[in-house]
């Protein structure tokens, strides 16, 4: 099967930020590993040898930079045209409530899925040897926020809130210290000892720093559809400590965390949870892997290529589903 794997967000391999970018290169990777052809057409700069690549154009018509020779297009974002051969979308973020969906959208968890009235998704994975083998012996002590710290939906402060709850120390990775927005929202955490801003780190700085954390803390205030940060997390040997809004409850068991829109539970869970690096790690792996996403999407390929739609009818935005918790 020649399958070409088509998105927008930024060059691959992510070495930063790039959540869509991290799951594509594994599924390419993966697909080759398969016996599979595969190429991408993204933008400029992918590196891989295990594939092809064409420089994605925006400003042409995306029928036109299609391979004639592909069996299926799997595009990681909606096109805004008519496609002449057989595709499926991966749908990464939240629709908006008016927006059309097409019928051939995979979404990448259920939680995200039912609040569009659907039952069609795949988890995402990631090729964990890219990440290396984390230090699971390291002494743990303190706990980590990983995220865009500057979305305001992503909830930094009440990360800081909950550790501080739980006198510990925390670790931001993605947010910097000195910003007007923390001042005027979290001035008493931008000064606090307990509380460091590490700023965008690299893949490799990135795990340095999970392998010494006990656990991310991600009370999200939206409804996350899916999380990398928490598998990421995980494959570290972190437990995760995060709200129930979207995906987030669907990604754990009672081994590796919890969700809860409590502060207070979630602080008395930092205190005293029993921390299983191994297990996390272990947990990662066999959940969350790029492999197991793969085999589930050459199933989806098949469906559409023998002509078959993914949903009957167009999923659609679900309000009563849609409702965010607020961390207390």
């Amino acid at each position: 099967m020649h399958i070409l794997i088509v998105d927008w967000s930024g060059p691959i391999p992510a070495l930063k930020y790039g959540g869509t970018e991290r799951v594509i290169w594994g599924l390419g990777k993966c697909l080759n590993a398969l016996g599979h052809k595969v190429t991408f057409l993204v933008p400029e700069g992918f590196t891989g040898d295990f594939a092809e690549s064409i420089p994605l154009d925006q400003n042409k018509v995306l029928n036109d930079q299609i391979p004639e020779n592909v069996d299926i297009v799997h595009f990681n974002y909606p096109p805004r045209q008519p496609i002449n051969k057989p595709y499926i979308i991966t749908m990464h973020g939240n629709p908006k409530p008016d927006e059309h969906i097409d019928p051939n959208t995979v979404f990448i968890s259920r939680n995200q899925a039912e609040r569009y009235n659907s039952d069609v998704f795949v988890h995402n994975g990631l090729y964990w040897d890219d990440y290396g083998t984390p230090n699971l012996d390291n002494p743990r002590s303190y706990f980590h926020f990983l995220g865009k710290a500057s979305r305001k939906a992503k909830n930094v402060f009440g990360a800081a809130k909950i550790v501080v709850k739980a006198k510990g120390k925390l670790m931001i990775i993605g947010g910097e210290r000195w910003t007007s927005r923390n001042f005027t929202r979290g001035f008493r955490y931008v000064l606090n000892p307990n509380i460091t801003f590490l700023g965008m780190l690299d893949d490799a700085e990135k795990m340095k720093v999970m392998e010494k954390s006990k656990a991310l803390v991600f009370p999200v205030e939206w409804h996350e559809p899916f999380g990398l940060v928490i598998i990421e997390s995980l494959y570290a040997g972190c437990a995760v400590f995060c709200t129930t809004n979207g995906s987030l409850p669907e990604l754990l068991s009672p081994e590796v965390g919890l969700a809860s829109n409590d502060s207070d539970e979630l602080a008395k869970a930092l205190r005293n949870f029993k921390y299983d690096p191994l297990g996390c790690h272990r947990y990662a792996k066999e959940h969350f892997n790029a492999e197991k996403m793969t085999l589930e999407y050459l199933k989806l390929y098949e469906k559409v290529i023998f002509g078959e739609a993914l949903h009957a009818e167009n999923p659609a935005y679900l309000p009563e589903k849609n409702q965010v918790k607020p961390l207390i």
